[in-house]
């Protein structure tokens, strides 16, 4: 019995495809946090830019009031 649980003990330390697994896992959940972080610092330039494009529109759309 000791004799097999050793064996199986041995080859559970042996596997490292969970390791991989989560590996990957954190790579991409570091790579979500870029992705996110670099959207918050564009929202300010994109939200500018949307409200010129409208203020541009609203008097084509309102016919000139």
């Amino acid at each position: 019995m000791g004799a097999q649980v050793t064996r199986v003990l041995r080859r559970l330390k042996a596997d490292e495809s969970g390791a991989t697994a989560i590996e990957y896992g954190l790579i991409a959940g570091l790579i979500a946090v870029a992705i996110i972080a670099s959207l918050f610092s564009v929202n300010d330039n994109v939200t500018a830019m949307y409200d010129m494009i409208s203020d541009a529109l609203n008097p084509a759309l309102t016919g000139g009031r």
